[in-house]
């Protein structure tokens, strides 16, 4: 009976230990008063990350203020010009994971109905994948052609036609 004494007071010590450290771990916590209602403006609850944009930025910001991304005849790759443009969008998509952008691709009235439908769909599909290579989210983005039924202009004519070869990015959810 000795012999078990020793392993049963090393149990009971272990226990105690235990207790202690579990009674120690669960220190309260005081709870902050209510805050007092504000007076001023509607407030935002998200948390603010250094350098995140904000809905805000989408007025106010250069980069993100251009929205349309322009073409060449017949062409669906994106010119070097806009790749800043890209890497400004897909920040924004990055620090805000719920918005939501529609790539509205558009064509000239040259070419058939059929032809300049493919070719704005192409074009919102290269402005999806030049987002997407500067880590926004493919989830984020929807893209639309109106081939040559939604012109900025209306004349015939070269400078007419190359604002029509576009794709518009719509901020759906912000």
């Amino acid at each position: 009976m000795n012999a078990n004494k020793p392993a049963v007071l090393g149990k009971a010590l272990l226990i105690a230990v235990m207790c202690v450290a579990a009674a120690a771990c669960s220190k309260k916590v005081k709870e902050a008063p209510p805050a007092e209602p504000s007076t001023g403006g509607v407030t935002d609850t998200a948390p603010v990350t250094p350098g995140a944009y904000g809905p805000s930025d989408l007025d106010t910001d250069a980069c993100l203020r251009q929205r349309t991304v322009y073409f060449d005849l017949d062409q669906d790759a994106l010119r070097p010009e806009f790749q800043a443009a890209m890497a400004c969008h897909a920040k924004y998509l990055r620090d805000r994971p719920s918005s939501r952008i529609t790539l509205e691709g558009n064509a000239d009235e040259r070419g058939s109905r059929e032809y300049n439908l493919g070719l704005g769909e192409r074009r919102g599909n290269a402005v999806s994948s030049a987002l997407q290579a500067n880590g926004g989210s493919g989830a984020q983005l929807t893209v639309v052609s109106y081939g040559e039924e939604r012109p900025t202009c209306t004349e015939s004519g070269e400078d007419c036609w190359a604002r029509n070869r576009r794709v518009e990015i719509v901020y759906t959810a912000k």
